[in-house]
């Protein structure tokens, strides 16, 4: 029997990840773009929304929507660039940064219960490995 393709099997379990986060993150109030966001800005702020976009890999047309929400929710701030009045600065709230941490804790528990049956080294290897081939965060 033939092993299978790489991809498909990170596509397995990129998926089951993914199951696993969804209620946790609803608990949270937060979609899972919305969780990305959060946790882009939460390495640094975005110097303009349409950079925010890019590094995320989400569609700048329908940014506006997501984070008029979380502006709503006051997780974040939009600001005027004081170089270019028309560009928004995009941070976190400190109620973004703490609705933010709570999702990463529980996100971290659910993944310490999803990678139990392997043994430490294992799990350090594994992180080092998928961060390596995700190549540098934007």
């Amino acid at each position: 029997m033939e092993d299978d393709d790489l991809g498909a099997l990170l596509a397995r379990v990129t998926r089951r990840v993914i199951d696993e986060e969804r209620p946790l993150l609803a608990d949270q109030g937060l979609s899972m773009w919305g969780y990305i966001v959060l946790s882009s800005l939460a390495r640094a702020p975005a110097q303009t929304q349409l950079a925010l976009a890019r590094s995320i890999g989400y569609d700048k047309t329908r940014l506006i929507t997501l984070l008029d929400g979380l502006e709503a929710e006051r997780l974040l701030s939009r600001t005027p660039d004081p170089e270019d009045r028309r560009a928004r600065v995009v941070r976190l709230t400190p109620e973004g940064e703490a609705r933010h941490n709570a999702a990463r804790r529980a996100i971290r528990r659910m993944e310490r219960r999803l990678l139990a049956g392997l043994d430490p080294a294992d799990r350090a290897t594994l992180r080092r490995v998928l961060a390596e081939l995700a190549g540098p965060a934007s």
